[in-house]
């Protein structure tokens, strides 16, 4: 499967799961230390907002960075998570629905131009729609709302664990790592934070 088609069924479900919440389950803890599921919600908005920026980076030649800096992302967070709970609904469907259209609306020249991701990556902006993908998949599991990775498709897992995995060699982990998925070691690696 394709990442944009992984984008599109990912987003569904991380709006469907987040529907399924009622307002006061929205205050719940996650599976992310120190964040709530308005956190999360929060946060997919924010990262819908930082790919457009990127997309219209792509489509204009104007650089257009994802975020000023790691404490814009963080500021707008905390200041977002913290709206009642209708608001912060209707604005994460809102920014989903937005970025879904400038993806469709990007000529296909320009998914090769290329962009800047938050980590500092330069990447062709074909990549926006696997950021995108990985982003709504995780942060539905990380809602604790009853979809495990064990729903997401399987082709998509893979590619996570791929994804993972080499983030977490590139961080010093990749002996460890090694040994633990050849079936090595039984004890798993400690890693550090995968983003």
């Amino acid at each position: 499967m394709n990442p944009r088609i992984w984008t599109d069924r990912g987003t569904a479900r991380f709006l469907a799961t987040l529907d399924r919440l009622t307002d006061d389950e929205l205050s719940a803890s996650t599976r992310l230390d120190g964040w709530t599921r308005r956190h999360v919600v929060a946060h997919v908005h924010g990262n819908a907002e930082a790919l457009r920026r990127l997309l219209s980076w792509a489509a204009t030649g104007v650089e257009n960075r994802m975020y000023a800096g790691p404490e814009q992302r963080s500021a707008e967070i905390e200041e977002l998570s913290a709206l009642p709970a209708g608001e912060l609904r209707a604005l994460v469907h809102r920014s989903a629905s937005r970025l879904g259209a400038d993806m469709d609306a990007l000529p296909e020249d320009a998914w090769d131009i290329p962009v800047v991701t938050a980590q500092g990556r330069t990447v062709p902006a074909a990549e926006i729609s696997w950021m995108r993908a990985r982003e709504v998949w995780v942060h539905t599991v990380d809602l604790d709302a009853g979809v495990t990775f064990a729903d997401l498709p399987d082709d998509l897992n893979a590619a996570l664990v791929v994804d993972a995995a080499s983030k977490q060699a590139n961080k010093g982990n990749a002996a460890r790592l090694a040994e633990w998925l050849t079936g090595r070691t039984a004890n798993a690696p400690e890693l550090t934070p995968w983003l």
